[in-house]
């Protein structure tokens, strides 16, 4: 069965459905944007008869409600009617329609520079009916109806009353559907023009009255899912439709702003959740689509087990969900009842982020992987604290990351994570069947990590190398210059970052290959003034220079120590020794995946010293 409906409609008609209020904007679609160039365009488009697309439309009654509002510069005498159609596209060309030959007063839009302007719209009569000239008849002239140049001082078109626009011959736009009283004025004030103006009515005006805008008209019956799909899919602005702004306008039918509950209001005085997660570094950055998916498990979780519980016998029971459908099926009592929980959910997703050593959200190798941790958290509260349930919440992070797993569209995978982890993390921690047996969450199971891909692990925005870094932090790796721990320096805003151990002039000037030389295995964390003291320098050379000019000389065996905690072999660094430092620290880093990971790394067929950079 069709759930839409395609025809035409009379372009007089629909314009007095907008202005009636019959047709208006869910609150969903954002502000109308085009420039006064867009509407001479649009206005020409029509006197010619071209086609200038089709809009689309939802009937409103259905179970999906959104708040709505009325097209731009549409005012009522009383209290803002109901709709019975909202406009899913076509907005800027519905707009400009509207405020151009259905409302009289001023069209409020915008010069080529994007500054707002008010502008009255005029036909030069003689031009339109000109050949080919129909594109220089439409104008635009200010809100005082008079073009004026030498700075404003002389006038140079005034059409500020009716007799002016008569006797200059400009006719107003805002008149071309239903022009009778100014043809009244026309006989008063020149009536030898009246010929002239029958041929105008004749050629121009009767295209726009007899004008059928192709229109696509979606049913009652259309889920919420199809209405933000269909809307992403026709919408042109160039900015996708999020599930935050959907659900706002949703519960925004029931009263409630949820935008204001998420961000905040300073007019109301309203701290929103936002500002509140943002105290903890880490969640900086939250997005509202997953505060939402959060509670869409929990809301979906309860739904199973209630399911469960009931014992359907047969009948299909309800999936625990973090898809866009899901999110988008939430009620006000949903997010009402939910809302508080996953927020504290996401504050002890914090703790525990910082027990693992991430302290600001820019280490955070993957966002997405706080959505399953606040739900899980969110029900199991302090409990993650015991040792045993947070090795296991820390062994599944790990394995997240390092296997890479949270990249892309990973819906499926948090509902599947919530899901195993709930009952996986409070069972018998001293029960190694629970292993044996296939309980392990998926996401354990089928992370893998290989040898390999510490070569190829160069970008400090990929997921792995973030992770690889912190491990290496965690560790206790200490500057090569500051008497501190670089997690000590970090905390007093030291500048750091991850440099070459192997300076990259000095691998270049000894033939070791840019991708080998930028992978992780030859980066680590050091200050600003470490690595100006490093150089281009052989790393013998600068060792020397470093425990020369620290805060305290250090000895051989001090600085070896410093080196250590970076997982660098400090003897083989001495030695100048690329190739035999890059496989020996390759597998102090694997041992630390394999260690976070709880599980061994999948070895390269031709061992570690064949990725070591050696040249053939």
């Amino acid at each position: 069965m069709s759930t839409f409906d395609s025809t035409k409609l009379p372009l007089p008609q629909v314009l007095s459905d907008v202005t009636s209020g019959v047709i208006q904007l869910p609150d969903f679609q954002r502000g109308w944007v085009w420039d006064d160039e867009h509407v001479k365009s649009l206005l020409v488009s029509i006197a010619r008869s071209f086609p200038v697309g089709a809009v689309m439309m939802l009937d409103t009654g259905g179970d999906v409600r959104f708040q709505v509002r009325p097209v731009e510069n549409v005012d009522f005498n009383g209290p803002v009617p109901e709709p019975e159609k909202l406009i899913l596209d076509g907005q800027q060309r519905l707009t400009s329609l509207t405020q151009v030959l259905a409302l009289d007063k001023p069209v409020k839009t915008f010069n080529e520079k994007g500054k707002a302007i008010s502008r009255h719209y005029y036909i030069d009569i003689d031009i339109a009916l000109e050949d080919d000239r129909l594109e220089e008849a439409f104008i635009s002239v200010p809100d005082d109806r008079k073009i004026k140049t030498n700075f404003d001082r002389d006038v140079v078109l005034d059409l500020s009353t009716r007799e002016l626009e008569i006797k200059n011959f400009f006719f107003p736009c805002s008149q071309i559907l239903s022009s009778d009283a100014w043809e009244e004025d026309l006989h008063e004030y020149a009536p030898e023009k009246f010929g002239k103006f029958m041929a105008f009515r004749k050629n121009v005006l009767t295209a726009f009255r007899s004008y059928q805008l192709p229109a696509i008209t979606l049913g009652k019956a259309t889920s919420k899912e199809a209405v933000c799909l269909v809307f992403e899919k026709v919408n042109t602005g160039g900015v996708p439709l999020s599930v935050f702004e959907l659900m706002t306008a949703t519960f925004a039918a029931d009263g409630f702003n949820l935008r204001d509950d998420w961000y905040g209001s300073t007019l109301r005085s309203v701290e929103g959740r936002y500002h509140r997660l943002s105290q903890e570094p880490i969640l900086r950055g939250t997005e509202p689509a997953d505060f939402l998916q959060a509670i869409s498990i929990l809301q979906s979780w309860e739904k199973r087990q209630a399911d469960i519980q009931a014992d359907k016998k047969g009948k299909m029971i309800s999936a625990v969900s973090a898809k866009r459908a899901t999110v988008l099926s939430l009620t006000l009592q949903d997010y009402e009842k939910w809302a508080p929980l996953v927020e504290e959910g996401f504050m002890l997703a914090a703790k525990f982020m910082r027990k693992e050593c991430f302290f600001d959200g820019r280490e955070l190798p993957y966002r997405t992987q706080l959505v399953p941790l606040a739900a899980v958290l969110s029900q199991i509260k302090e409990r993650w604290l015991e040792p045993k349930v947070h090795d296991r919440l820390s062994r599944w992070f790990w394995c997240g990351v390092l296997g890479e797993l949270y990249g892309g569209a990973v819906e499926t995978r948090i509902a599947n994570d919530f899901e195993d982890l709930m009952p996986w993390l409070l069972s018998d921690p001293d029960n190694e069947s629970n292993e044996r047996n296939g309980s392990l969450p998926r996401t354990i199971s089928e992370a893998a990590f290989q040898e390999s891909r510490l070569d190829t692990l160069r970008s400090r925005n990929s997921a792995a190398y973030k992770g690889l870094n912190i491990l290496v932090l965690r560790e206790g790796a200490r500057d090569f210059f500051w008497k501190a721990t670089i997690k000590e320096l970090a905390d007093e805003d030291t500048a750091l970052d991850i440099h070459h151990i192997f300076p990259r002039a000095w691998c270049e000037d000894n033939g070791i290959k840019a991708n080998i030389y930028n992978a992780i295995v030859n980066k680590t964390p050091i200050s600003y003034k470490a690595n100006r003291m490093i150089g281009r320098k052989a790393p013998s050379e600068y060792l020397a220079a470093l425990q020369k000019h620290t805060q305290v000389a250090l000895d051989d065996e001090a600085m070896n120590d410093i080196l250590t905690t970076h997982r660098i072999p400090a003897d083989l660094l001495r030695a100048n020794d690329f190739h035999a430092f890059y496989a020996h620290r390759k597998a102090e880093l694997l041992r630390l995946v394999e260690s976070a990971m709880g599980k061994s790394a999948q070895l390269d067929q031709t061992g570690v010293l064949a990725n070591s950079g050696k040249e053939e």
